[in-house]
């Protein structure tokens, strides 16, 4: 909500803006949200480390939960009955993954598949780039929204890759470093291009969809992700229940206040429209 506010401050590019970040960095509630976001995005690649991706990424997408429940705290806003379903239904959810998600180190990724994922940051630039310029409204925020989740995914994805026994030196030169840190500023890129041009709910729900399902089809695929012995089922109906919950949150948690109006940048920038 503090970064949407930051974000709504500033004018509209008409394409992706490689400033958009460090013009962003100049409104207070956007780096006040970005702090709060960065903690919960550390703490993440830390969980990836040890629990699969679809266990990590579904509880992350379970964060519309809490936005719920701070915004009926702080923004006074009662919760529907079709809210607090989602929320019961998200619970649900979060506890079959928690206990079905089966805590193991994850396999090695070969040569081929660490070229795969760092390639796949240029595809994921040209499709914002291509998003931030030919779309507009609503539909430019959830194709948006949904990239800058794809990237996020793309940091856990290479978190979990990481080699921990790998020296200072090792990670620094590793690809897998370097891509992680690639996805980072691209899905901040993406998100606060995003919010600029709809509304939080709409990217926050399009960016935890694929936030969760890609990479946690890539840690079964890639990385040897496991549930427990004879939870398969389980497991796959607590990630369903987990996503679809936190979507519809997403969508159902009350729009943000409107800030004030944007204001022209002094930075010079051209085909810019509001």
């Amino acid at each position: 909500m503090l970064q949407s506010v930051g974000a709504r401050r500033l004018v509209t590019a008409g394409a992706l803006d490689p400033r958009l970040l460090p013009r962003l960095a100049r409104q207070l509630p956007y780096l006040i949200g970005l702090a709060l976001d960065l903690v919960g995005w550390l703490l993440s690649l830390v969980a990836v480390r040890s629990l699969p991706l679809f266990a990590v990424q579904a509880t992350l997408a379970g964060s519309a939960g809490v936005t719920a429940v701070l915004a009926a705290v702080f923004l006074r806003s009662r919760p529907g009955p079709a809210q607090l379903r989602a929320l019961a239904a998200l619970g649900v959810g979060l506890i079959l993954l928690a206990l079905t998600a089966q805590p193991a180190p994850p396999r090695p990724v070969g040569t081929i598949a660490t070229i795969v994922i760092a390639l796949f940051v240029p595809v994921l630039v040209a499709a914002s780039a291509a998003a931030g310029r030919s779309l507009r409204g609503e539909r430019a925020a959830v194709v948006l929204g949904a990239l800058s989740g794809l990237a996020f995914g793309g940091t856990a994805l290479c978190a979990r890759a990481l080699d921990a026994d790998h020296t200072l030196g090792a990670i620094l030169t590793d690809p897998l470093s370097w891509a992680l840190l690639a996805y980072g500023l691209l899905g901040l890129s993406a998100f606060g291009a995003a919010l600029q041009r709809g509304s939080v709910t709409l990217v926050t729900a399009s960016q935890g969809a694929a936030e969760t399902l890609i990479p946690a089809a890539m840690g079964f695929a890639l990385l040897g992700d496991q549930v427990r012995p004879g939870c398969l089922p389980l497991a796959a109906i607590g990630f369903v229940v987990a996503v679809a919950a936190a979507v519809e949150l997403a969508i159902l948690t009350p729009p943000e206040q409107p800030s004030a109006p944007p204001q022209p940048d002094l930075l010079p920038s051209v085909s810019r429209t509001r």
